[in-house]
């Protein structure tokens, strides 16, 4: 979740590099300062305190603030009741960019590890920053924050960015994602490993804008098993008994707890008259479930449930969630695919 206006980035071209300054290498009386600046705005979020969250950004940032304003207000319900901890902490300074250059980047590495991390910036203005990754937990759905600090031309710290994700996805984090991604690929079952590689990326990763070798190693490991018949720009037409299914998006939500498989399809105009009936419907969406788990089995052992929406247009004509234990076994090789539409 974006709640202000620093434009970040990964991989642009013509960037500047530069060294930050990390945890393990900060004076007692910085990490104290940073970490405290950092409480103080998340808990301004978590009770509610918007005109309190804007006194403390940087007046740039504030000068737009609705934006933050809204974003905060969608934040607060999920940490009110949550304990703050600061995991980590990093300082660096933007030089005045030269003619040309696009981005900025800062190498975070402490002396003697092997790990670096990697802070990409787009359009960054000069000036002395900080980032904290506060982590909020104690609730049902627990958050990774970072929060960028601007120095002010009188030594204040300001909030200039702040950048939410979850922690945590159907009660599981990244680690634990990463880990059953290679269980699923050493299986050859590239469907359930590439959404579990997806998963992991997004958590292990705090924000857009860090980067670190064991995120680019997982995502080389995700590219490995990418599937090839995954409708993107183009959709993929499912042949099940007989009946096309024009699928135009698969995803993954735990919006209602547990982690389900989503599945997005066009219905044809003789599926979209089926859908009018209720029966007919249900029976059509569970026909297309079903097919599905038999073409990719290892989904049914990945995910608590499927969700189906038959969409027509910018709506929905007809949603159905049906937990795996309550979706018939396909038949194998009673589904199969084909690349791109009808």
């Amino acid at each position: 979740m974006l709640l202000a206006a620093l434009a970040a980035g990964l991989a642009i071209p013509a960037a500047y590099g530069d060294s930050c300054t990390t945890q393990a290498q900060m004076t007692a009386t910085q990490r104290d300062d940073f970490s405290r600046a950092a409480r103080m705005l998340v808990s301004d979020v978590q009770n509610g305190d918007v005109q309190g969250l804007r006194d403390d950004t940087l007046p740039s940032v504030a000068a737009n603030f609705a934006g933050i304003a809204n974003s905060a207000d969608a934040l607060k319900p999920e940490i009110q009741q949550a304990g703050l901890t600061v995991e980590a902490l990093f300082a660096f300074e933007a030089a005045q960019a030269a003619a040309g250059t696009q981005a900025a980047q800062f190498f975070c590495s402490a002396p003697g590890s092997t790990m670096t991390v990697v802070l990409n910036f787009s359009g960054l203005p000069a000036g002395k920053y900080a980032l904290a990754i506060v982590h909020a937990t104690g609730v049902p759905k627990p958050q990774q924050i970072s929060v960028i600090l601007a120095q002010t031309p009188d030594g204040q710290w300001k909030l200039a960015g702040i950048f939410s994700r979850p922690l945590m996805l159907g009660g599981r984090n990244g680690v634990w994602y990463w880990s059953q991604a290679r269980q699923y690929a050493q299986r050859k079952q590239d469907w359930p490993a590439w959404f579990y590689y997806q998963i992991a990326s997004f958590l292990v990763e705090p924000a857009d804008f860090l980067s670190s070798p064991n995120v680019d190693r997982l995502n080389r490991e995700a590219q490995q098993v990418h599937p090839q018949n995954l409708p993107a720009e183009q959709p993929v037409t499912v042949e099940i008994n007989g009946s096309p299914f024009e699928i135009t998006r698969v995803d993954t939500s735990a919006e209602l707890g547990p982690l389900d498989f989503v599945i997005h399809y066009n219905p044809s105009p003789a599926q979209a008259a089926q859908l009018r009936d209720p029966v007919a419907a249900r029976q059509q969406v569970v026909t297309l479930m079903t097919g599905m788990l038999a073409m990719h089995p290892g989904l049914r052992e990945a995910f608590h449930g499927l969700w189906v929406y038959a969409d027509a247009g910018n709506a929905t004509a007809f949603a159905l969630e049906l937990p795996m234990n309550q979706i018939p076994g396909g038949t194998p090789g009673g589904a199969v695919p084909h690349a791109g539409g009808q």
